[in-house]
């Protein structure tokens, strides 16, 4: 993996796991399908000006690859939008009855579930990453799971939220390096968004009110987490094992607890420390070239 490659995953992590202070507080003021419809269409719109602009900077772009690549943008798109739609709703539904540790810990089973469909889909994962996975649910455990551990209603969402993500990877994976992903990523949150509103309308009371009220946690949501951190998502998994992006972008756990540190001033356990240095440990292992990469690098 290129360091631009993991920089920009790290970077979405860092980003996804500051974000739940966002989300939790904007929970205060609106429902889940509400929330997450409304920053949605914040993220989709705020990338449009960012592709007006990246194209009046590569006016050298060729307009038959364009068309070609086209069909692959909106079936992308449309496919990431509909997979972000549905993982989004089943985790808020989930976190509704479980506690949000637990919530955290079961939603990044996206890094077991993400290799084991690979398989399926043709993509080798070596003993290297699947160590690392061991690894890295080893510390989610400690970071994650202060509680006994039983499964309930709320965790078979989440079980079913952890799996969408793992699809989620999965597509991008295979439509990031055909596509422009800027594009790519505003089609997915104006269609998360758009699909959201039915839901809205149907079983919430979305008022403009708490949507004012709620619009610093919205624009964080929205232009950070959801236009930022999905479009560097995007970017940063073109041409990645998608294994080992997974188990990247799971270090948003961490963060999330090391901001909570930082920022809130809550302590940090020494069974979260732990869960932290195994996790931070998955990643450096995943990251370390193997003996053929060597040579590779080497003939070059």
């Amino acid at each position: 993996m290129r360091p631009k490659n993991a920089f920009m995953l790290i970077l979405t992590a860092f980003i996804w796991g500051t974000a739940f202070v966002a989300q939790s507080v904007g929970m205060d003021y609106l429902g889940p399908f509400t929330f997450n419809g409304v920053r949605s269409l914040i993220g989709g719109v705020a990338l449009i000006p960012c592709i007006w602009l990246l194209q009046k900077l590569n006016d050298k772009s060729e307009p038959v690859t364009e068309e070609r690549n086209r069909k692959d943008l909106l079936i992308g798109g449309i496919s990431c939008g509909v997979l972000l739609f549905a993982a989004s709703s089943l985790q808020q539904v989930g976190i509704q009855y479980t506690t949000a540790g637990k919530a955290g810990f079961i939603t990044a089973f996206y890094i077991v579930f993400v290799p084991v469909l690979g398989i399926f889909l043709g993509k080798k994962t070596g003993w290297k990453v699947w160590t690392a996975v061991i690894l890295a649910l080893a510390g989610l455990y400690f970071l994650c799971i202060t509680e006994k551990f039983t499964i309930g209603k709320g965790d078979i969402f989440l079980f079913a939220c952890a799996l969408v993500f793992s699809l989620h990877i999965l597509v991008i994976d295979y439509f990031s390096p055909k596509v422009e992903g800027v594009k790519m990523s505003c089609i997915q949150f104006l269609v998360c968004g758009i699909i959201s509103l039915p839901f809205m309308f149907l079983l919430e009371t979305p008022r403009m009110g708490a949507i004012v009220d709620a619009a610093w946690p919205l624009l964080y949501a929205g232009v950070l987490s959801c236009g930022v951190a999905y479009t560097l998502q995007i970017i940063g998994q073109k041409n990645v094992n998608p294994a080992i992006a997974s188990l990247i972008l799971s270090l948003e756990s961490c963060f999330s607890v090391l901001a909570g540190w930082v920022i809130l001033g809550e302590k940090l356990s020494v069974r979260e420390s732990i869960g932290c240095i195994l996790m931070f440990a998955a990643i450096i292992l995943a990251q370390l070239p193997d003996k053929k990469d060597k040579e590779m690098a080497k003939n070059e």
